[in-house]
């Protein structure tokens, strides 16, 4: 279906008029889906990257799995492009770990300049089948994650007196969903730290903008096909309501408008909200 819409964008569209040389790109997340395809763009407009994931099974949905294997292929891609890569195997509830991780690119590189908060997890539960380790989980990895990551970021912006904040939020960070109000909410939580950050963090010459895609083509919905007994495909199909009609968008496209943000060509765009959802928000 998706291509009534257009073909998937080549390696490399995303970041061909953008420059990031000099500059370095914080993922988390960083091993597949989004996150990797973000890294890799980066990555080709110049910038050296911190590629921090968990590297292994994330407890809840037991059908994500993070694998170490795709942390060290992302390495060689990186470092394939002649850039240089700190890759940092974290998990984003963990302040230690997350603090090392950051220390280190700090060390490596002496600065960060854009930190693109993209890890999160996502299951389907009706409200009142939601376990608590479902909830603990969403809402920790979704929510408090980024709180972590960013509050150890953050000085290290505030010292270069720049720097950009994307917090990959989604659709559901804007309006509802069934059997997604766990979700929704850690989402709806994640626009609430946007615009505070983007109030606080100005004066330090710091932009924070949130981004809104739809379903993306990504290994998630095969893990969410398997939680409902379907198909990758019907799971698009059914759960999109996009007013164009495809059953998701592809990573490429959200890498093209995280690097536009972070650039300077989005200089004054702080505290907003950007759907990319191929017109779900007004269907």
């Amino acid at each position: 279906m998706a291509d009534k819409i257009g073909a998937v964008p080549p390696p490399g569209a995303a970041s061909a008029a953008l420059d990031f040389t000099g500059r370095v790109a914080f993922v988390t997340g960083a091993a597949s889906g989004q996150g990797r395809q973000v890294v890799l763009e980066f990555a080709r407009a110049g910038a050296d990257i911190v590629a921090l994931d968990v590297g292994q099974r994330v407890e809840y949905p037991a059908v994500q799995v993070r694998e170490g294997d795709a942390l060290h292929s992302l390495r060689e891609e990186v470092e394939a492009l002649g850039r240089r890569i700190v890759v940092g195997v974290a998990d984003v509830r963990d302040d230690a770990a997350v603090s090392r991780v950051v220390n280190e690119a700090a060390a490596a590189f002496g600065r960060i300049d854009v930190l693109f908060n993209n890890a999160g997890v996502l299951g389907y539960a009706e409200v009142d089948a939601i376990t608590d380790e479902a909830l603990d989980a969403t809402i920790d990895i979704n929510l408090k994650g980024p709180m972590i990551v960013t509050r150890r970021v953050v000085p290290h912006m505030k010292a270069a007196g720049r720097g950009v904040i994307i917090n990959n939020s989604s659709i559901m960070g804007l309006r509802g969903g069934a059997r997604l109000s766990h979700y929704a909410a850690s989402k709806w939580g994640l626009t609430g730290l946007t615009k505070s950050w983007a109030i606080e963090l100005a004066p330090f010459g710091i932009r924070v903008v949130s981004i809104h895609p739809t379903g993306v083509n990504t290994q998630m919905n095969d893990s969410l096909a398997a939680m409902e007994g379907s198909t990758a495909q019907e799971i698009g199909e059914r759960s999109a309501g996009n007013l164009l009609p495809v059953p998701w968008i592809e990573t490429e496209d959200v890498a093209a408008l995280v690097l536009w943000l972070a650039s300077d060509k989005a200089r004054y765009a702080t505290g907003a909200q950007y759907p990319l959802d191929a017109g779900l928000l007004s269907g």
